[in-house]
């Protein structure tokens, strides 16, 4: 099943690449044509137009967890107090200041090259749906205040509630330094970027092996690369085809639903803008509207892969369904009789720290890997491509010497610990969370197996 956001963009433009057929040679061969793939070919050929880039995806570029996200461009900022701990202050302040930076850059390159990507530059409203979780964001806003970095307002109650249409949020903080767009415009409208920049695509194209001796040999169904330098973009699929790579991250699913247009109820209801919505919880509830007049809602953190694999359940309609449409009636009552035109899932490589890494495979100078978004991987792909194109290009600046080209760190146990203690630790939460949710006191063991989780949480809490 092709997610929803790229039938949409395919119906607009549905031309496909072709599948590599014999014998190619590249400077570089980049596998995955999503948005870290897309966006490092066309940093590579900004940098160095002479290069000769070949992108390999092995469904339609963008058909991965690119085109099947919620469409939220946002920041690092409220993960300030983990860059701190992980890669010191100097080193947090840079990445909190690049990922705005990336909105923007994101933004002037859909305008510089007509991408009609539905771009609004709208802002993110961070909410509290529960008592429990009023203020939990005030520790890391200090922070940032305190270093000339916060682009965070205190809202009143009353202003949340009307500028995220539902009274169900009380409480909450605005930035202006976030976006929302139409992932499967986007990833599309950057692959014809590439194309008319020089990079050869190749659509339904898998790579079944490589040699990593020089040159390197991408080896395809029916054909294959001969190239230089290789680049390994391939996200949630990395843990499946590298066993060194099957515990540094978890498999999730990130489950959404779209309604039916309805733009005189989102009118009603005060979703007049592009704004996203996130809540406070370790799994967010995250919303926003589309500028076709729909409402889209999403929840992370419900289906967990077996040994990093991506399940079959990653393709097919959200078992999750149900759940979401009934918090989107709790959140709008006004669109209960609004029907769900599609739903949807996709898999998040969420790594232990909840921020991706980079590095090279097995200490090969020629082959480069980047992957681990955690669910927050529109934005931030644009600095992955950053740091992949200045590996490939060998320079010497803030993002090769920055300590997330150093590859993993920290690993989850192994099969089956991770798998049963991520449904234990996923269930916690639930728990917990509903608890708050009825101003009841969570049970002390499902807090603090709650806490287990806080590194792909949305917010630090200090």
């Amino acid at each position: 099943m092709r997610p929803f956001w790229i039938e949409q963009a395919l119906s607009i433009d549905g031309e496909l690449a072709p599948a590599l057929q014999g014998e190619q040679r590249a400077d570089v061969c980049i596998v995955g044509g999503g948005f870290t793939g897309l966006w490092t070919a066309i940093q590579l050929k900004q940098q160095s137009p002479t290069q000769n880039i070949t992108i390999i995806e092995s469904d339609l570029c963008g058909a991965g967890a690119s085109g099947r996200n919620g469409g939220c461009l946002l920041t690092w900022s409220a993960k300030f107090f983990t860059l701190r701990r992980l890669f010191g202050e100097t080193e947090a302040i840079r990445l909190v200041i690049a990922s705005e930076d990336a909105i923007q850059h994101i933004a002037n390159f859909c305008q510089r090259h007509k991408i009609d990507a539905e771009l609004r530059l709208d802002g993110t409203l961070y909410t509290a749906t529960s008592k429990a979780q009023i203020g939990v964001l005030d520790p890391v806003i200090n922070e940032l205040e305190a270093h000339g970095i916060n682009s965070y307002q205190r809202l009143e109650p009353q202003e949340v509630a009307r500028r995220s249409g539902s009274a169900r949020n009380l409480a909450g903080v605005y930035s202006p330094a976030a976006a929302t767009v139409h992932p499967g415009k986007l990833v599309r409208g950057l692959r014809r970027v590439a194309l008319e920049m020089g990079v050869h695509i190749y659509e339904r194209t898998p790579m079944l092996s490589f040699s990593g001796s020089k040159p390197i040999t991408v080896r395809t169904p029916v054909g294959s690369i001969v190239c230089g330098k290789m680049v390994l973009a391939m996200n949630a699929w990395m843990a499946s085809r590298f066993k060194q790579f099957e515990r540094t991250v978890a498999v999730v699913s990130s489950d959404m639903i779209i309604t039916e247009k309805c733009p005189d109820l989102l009118q009603q209801i005060g979703l007049t803008d592009g704004v996203s919505v996130l809540d406070s919880r370790t799994f967010v509830y995250y919303y926003r509207s589309t500028a076709d007049g729909r409402l889209m809602l999403g929840k992370g953190g419900n289906t967990f892969s077996w040994h990093g694999r991506v399940a079959p359940v990653f393709d097919q309609r959200s078992p999750y369904e149900a759940q979401l449409t009934n918090s989107l009636h709790d959140f709008f009552p006004a669109l209960r009789n609004t029907p769900i035109t599609a739903s949807w899932n996709g898999p998040s490589d969420r790594s232990v720290t909840g921020f991706p890494f980079f590095g090279r495979l097995n200490d090969a100078p020629d082959i480069f890997y980047g992957f681990g978004y955690s669910g927050n991987g529109v934005g931030p792909t644009y600095m992955g491509a950053q740091i992949l194109s200045s590996m490939v290009l060998g320079l010497d600046n803030a993002w090769t010497r920055g300590p997330l080209t150093q590859g993993p760190r920290g690993r989850f146990p192994p099969e089956p610990v991770r798998y049963l203690g991520s449904i234990v630790v996923r269930n916690a939460i639930r728990r917990k969370e509903r608890a708050e949710d009825e101003n009841r006191q969570p049970w002390r063991v499902d807090q603090m197996l709650s806490k287990l989780a806080s590194a792909a949480g949305k917010a630090d809490k200090a």
